[in-house]
């Protein structure tokens, strides 16, 4: 009963948020726009509604490792949780 509860809740709290959406969008342009606020302010409300019209940009993998090598390692992890060995890592 709980869960159903607490569904609600986060249901009802993100319907209230979007229909502050245009309000929020039109504050961080004002921010963007404002020859008072600082650079800083004015680069994060432009991110901000950036990230919300076109997405957040791919973030490239750190470490150079190899993304075949890593989701291997992942996988073995998760399917054979005892097995410390590196075979079947592509490797």
């Amino acid at each position: 009963m709980l869960r159903v509860s607490k569904a609600r809740t986060l249901t009802e709290i993100r319907s209230i948020a979007r229909s502050h959406t245009r309000t929020a969008i039109n504050v961080l342009v004002g921010i963007m726009r404002s020859k008072d606020a600082t650079p800083a302010a004015r680069v994060s409300a432009a991110n901000s509604i950036l990230d919300r019209g076109w997405g957040k940009v791919a973030q490239p993998l750190q470490g150079g490792d190899d993304p075949l090598k890593i989701i291997h390692r992942i996988e073995r992890v998760i399917v054979h949780p005892g097995d410390s060995s590196e075979k079947g890592a592509g490797s």
